[in-house]
C-alpha cells in the first residue's frame, strides 16, 4: 500500500526576508526533470540486479542509473543503454537485490562508537577473569590513573548478568583492589536500553568512591539508586540503579567516565559507518539532541565527516530557562524551529522534543548539564502537564513541531495532542509520537485525524518485551501491540527505528513481520504482522516522510537522491528468520559510496 501522503504546509509567513529563505534553502537542490534526465550520461549503472524501487507501484525492476548525487533511470537492463558512454561505471549485480538507503527513526547514531572510547572487559565468566582483566589494565596504567572500563556481560544486549558468572554476583571494592590496588576502578553500568530490563548495576573498588566522596553515610540522590552495603554498613562498592540511564557516573563518577568533545566528534563517523554497514543512509533523532551534540553534528558537517543524512530536534534544557514566560520565549528563542527546518539534505532541525514530568533522578542526572552522557539530549527536558500543554500551544502557534516519546507507559502525550487540535489543527503538521507500544482502535482513529507520525521500538516491545505485554492484556487486545496493519489502513505513516540497541534496522524490519519473543518465540497479534514490502517501506519511504523527505528519498526513483543499499540478501525472498541477518554489500548516500565489502560486484 503506497504510503498516504499529507501535502507539506507552507510555514513561512510574509515577514520571513529574502535571506531567511535563502539560508532554509541552501545547499538544497529540486530533483531533475524527466525531461532533463531522459538522455542524461550516467556516471554509474547497476545493472542486472533486483532493484526494490518502493514506489508507488511497489516496482522490482533490473537496473538503475545514477549521475552525480541523483537517480536518473530505474528499469529494465536495456533500457539503460540511453545512459551508458565510455565514461560510465557499470557494475553486474548477478541478482542481488537493490533497495532505497533505509532511515532510521530514531537511531541514536552518534552513541555506537562510544562504546570503545573506553575498553571492554571482554566475554568474561567469573569474577577471576574481571580481575585478570582489571590486572591487566592496570599495567598499562600509572599509580593512581583512572581505570574506567564498559560493563560486565557481552555487547550489544548484556543479557543475564551477574549470571553469566560462576559466582552470580557483583565484584566487591575489595576484590577490584585486589586486581589493582594503586589505581581507582570503575566499571560503568549499561545504558539500560540496550537490554531492557533493570536494574543496571556499576561496581568501584575503595579509591574510587574515596574520590567520589561515598561513605557509609552518603545518601543517594534518587530512591531508585541504591548504594550496597555490608554487614557493617559499608559500602561494597556496587551500585545498583532501577533506572534505564545511569545516575552514579554522572554524579560521582563523571570526570572518569565523560566523554570529551573530541571523543563525540571522533566517534561520529565511526558510529555512521556501522549504520552504512546495512544500508542505513539517514537517521531522524527524535529524542533531541542538547547543545553539546548539535556542536558535534555542526563540526562534523563543516569538516566533512557526516555521511549520515541527519534530522535534528532540538532537547531543551528548561531549568536553563528559569522562570521565563513560555510564549514570548518560543516566539523569541525557540522560532527557528518553525518549519521548514533550518539546515540542508544533510544536516537540519526539525521540531522540539516535549516531555511530561521530571523525576528525581533526572534532576540528579541534569545536576552534570551541559555533559549528557551516553544520552545526548538533557534530563530537565520534562515539564508538568498544564506547562507541557502551555508549551504545545505556543509550538502551534509558531509553526514548530513537536516530538514526543510514547513509552511502555502509554500514549499520554496523545491526550495532550488532541487538547492542543480542538484549538489549533495539527493536521498536516507532522508532530510525532515515537515507541509506540499498545495502541487501540479509538486512539488509532484519533492518531489518524490528528495526522500524526509514529515510529516503532520493535526491538523492545515485539522482540524483548512482547511476552511480558502479552501478558499484561487481554487476549482480545494483543492485536493492540504495535498494530502495524491498523496503523496502515489508517492511513498513519510508520517508521521503523532502532534506538540503537543494536544499530541493524533488520531486526525491526524482521520483528515488524514475524513478531514473536526472543525467548519464548510465541507470535502474538499475528494479524498485525507486515508484509515484506509493507515492512521495507516502513524503512525507507516512511522514515523519509518523517522530515518531509519524501519527495527526495525514500525510494528509488528518477529526480531523488541516489540513496541505495546493495544487500547480501533478497528481503523479498529470504527466509524470515534470517532477514535480520541481512547486511549491504555497498551503501550509496547522494552518489557516494560509503560502505563497500570487497568484490560486491562482478
Amino acid at each position: 500500500m503506497a504510503t498516504r501522503r499529507i501535502p507539506r504546509r507552507t510555514f513561512l509567513k510574509g515577514a520571513a526576508s529574502t535571506a531567511a529563505i535563502a539560508s532554509l534553502t541552501a545547499g538544497l537542490r529540486l530533483p531533475a526533470t524527466a525531461q532533463s534526465a531522459a538522455m542524461r550520461p550516467a556516471d554509474l549503472v547497476l545493472k542486472n540486479g533486483k532493484i526494490i524501487t518502493v514506489d508507488g507501484q511497489s516496482t522490482v525492476t533490473q537496473a538503475v542509473a545514477i549521475a552525480g548525487d541523483r537517480i536518473i533511470a530505474v528499469g529494465a537492463d536495456a533500457s539503460m543503454a540511453a545512459h551508458v558512454t565510455p565514461a560510465t561505471h557499470v557494475r553486474d549485480l548477478n541478482g542481488r537485490a537493490v533497495v532505497p538507503g533505509l532511515t532510521d527513526g530514531h537511531a541514536h547514531v552518534d552513541r555506537e562508537a562510544l562504546r570503545s572510547v573506553f575498553p571492554a572487559l571482554g566475554p568474561v565468566r567469573s569474577i577471576k577473569d574481571i580481575q585478570e582483566r582489571i590486572a591487566e589494565l592496570a599495567r598499562g596504567k600509572k599509580p593512581g590513573e583512572w581505570i574506567v572500563t564498559m560493563p560486565i556481560g557481552d555487547p550489544p544486549y548484556y543479557f543475564d548478568v551477574p549470571d553469566v558468572l560462576v559466582e552470580k554476583r557483583w565484584p566487591t571494592r575489595q576484590e577490584l583492589d585486589a586486581a589493582a590496588p594503586h589505581n581507582p576502578v570503575y566499571i560503568r553500568a549499561i545504558w539500560g536500553f540496550w537490554r531492557g530490563t533493570l536494574p543496571i548495576v556499576s561496581c568501584a573498588n575503595t579509591e574510587a568512591l574515596k574520590r567520589a566522596g561515598i561513605s557509609r553515610d552518603t545518601v543517594p540522590p534518587s530512591p531508585t539508586l541504591t548504594i550496597q552495603k555490608d554487614a557493617s554498613g559499608d559500602p561494597t562498592g556496587v551500585f545498583i540503579e532501577q533506572e534505564m540511564q545511569p545516575i552514579a557516573e554522572m554524579i560521582w563518577f563523571r570526570e572518569a567516565t565523560q566523554f570529551s568533545h573530541a571523543d563525540r566528534l571522533r566517534a561520529l563517523p565511526l558510529s555512521a559507518k556501522e549504520y552504512h554497514r546495512f544500508g542505513t543512509t539517514s537517521a531522524f533523532e527524535g529524542h533531541g539532541a542538547a547543545t553539546e551534540l548539535l556542536r558535534v553534528y555542526k563540526q562534523a558537517y563543516r569538516d566533512g565527516t557526516l555521511t549520515m543524512r541527519t534530522t535534528l530536534a532540538l532537547s531543551a534544557n528548561w531549568a536553563a530557562a528559569g522562570e521565563a514566560p513560555l510564549g514570548p520565549f518560543i516566539e523569541a528563542w525557540a522560532g527557528w524551529l518553525g518549519e521548514p527546518g533550518f539546515g540542508n539534505d544533510w544536516l537540519k532541525m526539525s521540531g522540539l522534543y516535549v516531555h511530561i514530568g521530571r523525576s528525581p533522578a533526572d534532576n540528579a542526572r541534569a545536576s552534570a548539564a551541559p555533559y549528557t552522557g551516553w544520552a545526548g539530549f538533557n534530563s530537565n527536558h520534562g515539564l508538568p502537564r498544564d506547562k507541557v500543554k502551555e508549551l504545545l500551544l505556543h509550538l502551534a502557534r509558531n509553526d514548530i513541531r513537536a516530538c514526543a516519546i510514547a513509552g511502555a507507559g502509554g500514549l499520554g502525550m496523545l491526550d495532550l495532542y488532541e487538547e492542543v487540535d480542538r484549538s489549533i489543527p495539527l493536521q498536516g503538521r507532522r508532530w510525532m509520537i515515537s515507541h509506540i507500544n499498545v495502541v487501540s482502535p479509538r486512539d488509532v482513529e484519533r492518531i489518524a485525524r490528528m495526522g500524526l507520525v509514529l515510529t516503532t521500538h520493535s526491538n523492545a516491545y515485539l522482540y524483548k518485551a512482547l511476552d511480558a505485554t502479552a501478558n499484561r492484556l487481554p487476549a482480545d487486545q494483543h492485536d493492540h501491540i504495535v498494530p502495524m496493519n491498523a496503523l496502515r489502513d489508517a492511513g498513519i505513516t510508520v517508521s521503523l527505528a532502532t534506538d540503537n540497541v543494536p544499530v541493524s534496522l533488520w531486526l525491526p524490519v524482521q520483528q515488524t513481520i514475524v513478531r514473536k519473543d526472543f525467548k519464548s518465540g510465541r507470535q502474538v497479534g499475528a494479524r498485525q504482522a507486515l508484509s515484506r514490502m509493507d515492512a521495507l517501506r516502513c524503512a525507507t519511504l516512511n522514515g523519509a516522510y518523517l522530515s518531509f523527505d519524501e519527495g527526495k528519498r525514500g525510494s528509488l526513483e528518477p529526480g531523488k537522491f541516489a540513496d541505495l543499499a546493495v544487500l547480501s540478501a533478497d528481503p523479498l525472498t529470504v527466509a524470515e528468520e534470517k532477514i535480520s541477518e541481512t547486511t549491504a554489500l555497498m551503501t550509496m548516500a547522494g552518489g557516494r559510496i560509503v560502505h563497500e565489502t570487497p568484490g560486491w560486484f562482478g
